[in-house]
């Protein structure tokens, strides 16, 4: 198979995976619409404020483990010499599929633990800062935007100081302007001190 079907057929299928919304498929068994709900964001934060800490663990696990899908696909599918730049090209696709869906009339999430889940394949070292980065950030302030924006951040630094590929690094600061992006609102309640927070006394869901 060529370079360019092997692109369609990658790309389709991270695509296709990051448009299946957990988020919306629990929230639903539950007989909640995640849209109308807290921050009305299909996300696994979301669902964690809405239905409990189980219902958000398992989204964030299965958006995760999607991520990890898209990225091992190409990885053992490919052409060898293509193997990388397709599976960024998957995770990528599987990312718009996650904020973009075709299920959900192009609506959806963020695309972190996506992105989380199909960096761990690619460069397990640079998204392990990452999530130590998010860690430290949600603990000690308790905002889960913030800390996905500084992770998103860390990606590229990381992965210049170690020396990743080009298509690592490259893909590394697409993901951190494409979550700044997705986090705009979030950022402007954060400069008005009106963000959702995981404190007891935190503002109430938007």
């Amino acid at each position: 198979m060529n370079l360019f079907w092997q692109i369609v057929l990658f790309c389709g299928a991270g695509y296709l995976l990051g448009s299946l919304s957990f988020a919306t498929f629990i929230a639903q068994r539950h007989g909640v619409d995640i849209f109308r709900e807290g921050s009305r964001n299909p996300g696994a934060t979301n669902v964690k404020r809405v239905l409990g800490k189980a219902a958000g663990n398992t989204v964030f696990i299965l958006d995760f483990l999607k991520g990890s899908a898209a990225v091992l696909i190409p990885l053992l599918l490919a052409s060898l010499e293509y193997r990388e730049m397709l599976a960024i090209l998957a995770l990528l696709a599987a990312i718009l599929g996650h904020s973009f869906s075709v299920f959900m009339r192009f609506r959806g999430g963020k695309g972190v633990a996506v992105t989380m889940g199909g960096l761990i394949v690619l460069s397990p070292v640079v998204v392990l800062i990452g999530i130590v980065v998010w860690l430290v950030t949600f603990f000690s302030l308790r905002y889960v935007s913030l800390a996905s924006i500084l992770f998103g951040l860390s990606l590229p630094i990381s992965s210049y100081f170690l020396v990743e590929s080009y298509w690592v690094t490259g893909f590394s600061l697409l993901i951190a302007a494409l979550l700044i992006v997705r986090h705009k609102s979030n950022i402007v309640r954060l400069k008005k001190g009106k963000e959702n927070s995981f404190f007891k006394d935190g503002p109430p869901p938007r």
